[in-house]
């Protein structure tokens, strides 16, 4: 059970209708192109390139192994253990001998870890190894000193600030009652103590339900005699001998109802780590696991993508097997699914499903496995997965629970838990969300279960230089290429056409934001430079041109080679021509390099796609026509205008795309799903201006099909659900796995990139204002971090 991180720091308790061009909002990116500003970056030590490839080497060797702390409070639990042969003698006198030796200057055995708030913890791990030594009669002074150390801090015991471990309310009293059986004289203040009593039987009886059986059973140091140990704890020992891999919980179950495997287990773990044992064992698949995440999280896994794989693979073959590890965790499931879902394993959500009623049945307090369960069936890709679906809005209600307070929620989890609640995963720019994890990394690498422990698999310096400074060097990057954007918009007079709005940072942040690796340069010059053409050229169809005009910038188009200076009916029409001919012969020519074959043809398509469906909506007005809504969105979804937009930087991505392959299926449908979501997102956020100014929307369509018989707001909720099937199932196809998909995963990820830009941008109730997007515009392209301030 991993319940909660700890850290030094804790918490104290638009979209105009007529807007077609879908990443950029007219209100914002004024604002951004206005205020953006270039700041030189601050002077940063620069790691020399063996620096930096020594921390790679450090992480990719933590990659396939995971890292334990000792726990004072298993072992002591361990060391009580009685020998089979005689109840007199201890099993594992070893385990004594540590005790004695890992005692603290001030009496308590509060190591590895010690905190100012887990008071608690230390004092249950102190009176644990007292009495371990007190039940052998070895070690009177280390006895004496404990006692000592209980008795001053026994107050910490009931003070509501520190942070309680797992049944301690439980276990600490009942432990305090088996130091009575031993004859320990220890002098606790009175009133502390019956507080102390009071509360035990109080969370005795309200855990006793059914449900709560898997939770006693988890604490059953603590429950002593008071319960059936044989029908209450004995159903969850696993088929490597222990209860919940917890050393701890399998000592006092042997010692309940002595067990063989019980021993087994405890021997494999001291064979492992020697003469002492650590608070979760084996934990290797949940390190391994989190490494990964973190690595992910942070923006870094690329460097370790073919040790990434190897541990993918083997996750997904004990996935496969069912193994315990795996499944009879609740955080280890969530996590596993997760990230192998996102990697394009076949994995069904069932059995998440299944621990997650499990945990809903139960008055859960692990908010780590809730955290992890929520961000699972964030992922739901299926119609078959509505149980998922179904138990989601308990998932964020219980977590809205668990932060409200504030108070002893650790600083890292109430980051996480606000980030998953205030940015679903399916509205989060990459780039945002890794610097929102790079700040927010918590260095402290602590965990809290019955008692503290800790892995460099949790929280490791190394993971948090090396994403910095890898973070500044693309940042670099970034603010080079739009400087280049920039001095195109100007080479290509793009600025003197007065009609069109100025939108070149605000493109290029949207791909900065969300695929930044520097060997995909070429695909985010592609992508912003044909998000500064989509819009003009739609500001020119909307405002800008003449009729006249807008079939003049067609048939160049068509024709191609076409002599601007003769053929070109204004000087509006000759600047968007040259531009786009221009631009899309640039592309074109990094294409054929990357592809080895000519992609201009395609790309021309791609525009001329998009002129046709914009010129069939001005003829529409134009006429006050009203299509079918199956005309509508045939021809909407394509003058949304992100065809030119996306389509041409797949062939800069890195893969080889076959001219069979743009032609499959698979292809039109993540296009055709990405761009129906963002016109219908549009479209519903901005139907009340559309409907005053007579425009064609989807809503309005909907409501004069109905005959009457829908009011707008059951046609913007059909539409939110055509929304979120649209994309889910998007998502289904950017995570299929190679087997069962044609395009390479590298290609598809770009549908999902816009799918989150749009989602964003779109979505009224996400917290960006003007000037908030315009300070998250400078902190992904101008703004570096600064290690020093993190550490």
């Amino acid at each position: 059970m991993h319940l909660l991180h700890l850290s030094n720091s804790l918490f104290s308790g638009r979209n105009d209708s007529h807007f077609r061009n879908p990443c950029f909002s007219p209100t914002i990116s004024a604002c951004v192109e206005t205020r953006v500003q270039r700041v030189a970056p601050p002077r940063v030590a620069a790691s020399s390139v063996s620096s930096f490839d020594e921390t790679k080497e450090r992480i990719s060797k933590l990659i396939h192994k995971a890292e334990y702390s000792i726990s004072t409070y298993d072992t002591a639990w361990v060391a009580m253990v009685p020998s089979p042969n005689s109840p007199t003698e201890p099993c594992f006198p070893n385990c004594l001998n540590w005790l004695l030796e890992n005692q603290c200057c001030n009496g308590s055995w509060a190591r590895p870890h010690h905190h100012s708030l887990l008071q608690k913890d230390v004092l249950s791990s102190t009176l644990a190894c007292v009495l371990a030594l007190k039940k052998w009669g070895v070690g009177e002074e280390q006895i004496n000193r404990g006692v000592r150390f209980i008795e001053s801090n026994f107050a910490s015991a009931n003070e509501k600030s520190q942070i309680s471990p797992v049944g301690f309310d439980i276990i600490f009293p009942t432990m305090l009652d088996y130091a009575k059986d031993l004859f320990l004289n220890l002098r606790l203040e009175a009133n502390t103590l019956n507080d102390l009593i009071h509360k035990r039987d109080f969370e005795l009886k309200s855990h006793s339900s059914k449900g709560e059986e898997a939770y006693l059973a988890y604490i059953a140091e603590g429950i002593g005699k008071l319960y059936d140990c044989e029908k209450t704890i004995m159903k969850y020992q696993r088929k490597n001998g222990s209860f919940f891999n917890s050393p701890s919980t399998t000592a006092a179950a042997y010692m309940a109802l002595p067990n063989p495997d019980c021993l087994n287990y405890l021997h494999s773990a001291l064979t492992k780590f020697g003469n002492s044992v650590p608070a979760v064992y084996p934990l290797d698949i949940y390190s391994r696991l989190s490494t990964v995440d973190s690595l992910e999280r942070l923006g870094i896994c690329r460097y370790f993508r073919d040790k990434i794989q190897t541990v993918l693979d083997e996750m997904y073959r004990c996935w496969v097997q069912g193994d315990e590890e795996i499944f009879m965790d609740a955080s280890t499931c969530a996590l596993a699914f997760r990230l192998l879902r996102m990697n394009g394993c076949n994995v069904t959500s069932d059995r998440v499903t299944s621990i997650l009623e499990e945990r809903l049945s139960s008055n859960t307090k692990d908010v780590h496995a809730i955290l992890e369960l929520y961000r699972a069936s964030e992922l739901i890709i299926s119609p078959d997965e509505g149980d998922l679906d179904g138990q989601k809005s308990r998932l964020k209600h219980l977590l809205e629970q668990k932060i409200s307070g504030g108070r002893n929620v650790d600083r890292e989890i109430f980051f996480q838990v606000n980030c998953v609640l205030q940015y679903p995963f399916y509205s989060t720019l990459d780039r945002i969300s890794k610097r929102r994890n790079i700040e927010n990394y918590n260095l402290d690498n602590t965990r809290i279960a019955k008692t503290s422990y800790s892995s460099p698999n949790f929280g490791n310096k190394d993971f948090l230089s090396l994403s910095v400074e890898d973070f500044n060097k693309c940042q670099a990057m970034h603010r080079q290429e739009l400087k280049h954007l920039e001095i195109w918009v100007v080479e290509n007079k793009l600025d003197e056409l007065k009609f069109a709005r100025s939108k070149s940072a605000y493109c290029y942040f949207s791909a900065a934001a969300t695929f930044f690796e520097p060997e995909l340069s070429d695909a985010r010059m592609s992508w912003a430079k044909n998000g500064v053409l989509t819009t003009l050229v739609d500001d020119f169809f909307d405002v800008g041109g003449s009729v006249e005009e807008l079939k003049n910038l067609i048939h160049l188009v068509e024709v191609w080679d076409a002599d601007v200076s003769a053929e070109c009916c204004s000087q509006n029409v000759r600047i968007i021509f040259s531009a786009l001919k221009t631009t899309i012969c640039e592309i074109g020519d990094k294409g054929f390099v990357k592809q080895e074959r000519s992609v201009m043809n395609h790309i021309i398509k791609i525009w001329l796609d998009l002129l046709y469906s914009m010129m069939k909506e001005a003829e529409w007005d134009k006429a006050k026509s009203l299509p079918t809504m199956d005309e509508y969105m045939k021809n909407a979804y394509v003058s949304f205008a992100l065809g030119p937009i996306v389509l041409p930087a797949l062939y800069l991505v890195g893969p080889k795309l076959s001219e069979k392959m743009v032609n499959h299926s698979e292809y039109h449908n993540l296009f055709k799903l990405m761009s129906t979501c963002g016109r219908l997102l549009n479209d519903f956020q901005g139907y009340e201006r559309e409907m005053k100014d007579g425009k064609l929307n989807a809503v309005t369509l909907y409501l004069t099909k109905s005959g009457g018989e829908m009011t707008k707001e059951d046609a913007v909720t059909e539409m939110k659900g055509l929304i979120e099937r649209e994309r889910r199932e998007l998502l289904r196809l950017v995570l299929e796995g190679e087997k069962s998909s044609v395009l390479p995963k590298a290609c598809k990820d770009l549908f999902w990139h816009m799918s989150t830009v749009l989602h964003l941008f779109y979505n009224k109730d996400d917290g960006f204002t003007s000037q908030e997007l315009f300070g998250v515009v400078n902190s992904i392209i101008n703004e570096p971090i600064v290690l020093n301030e993190l550490l």
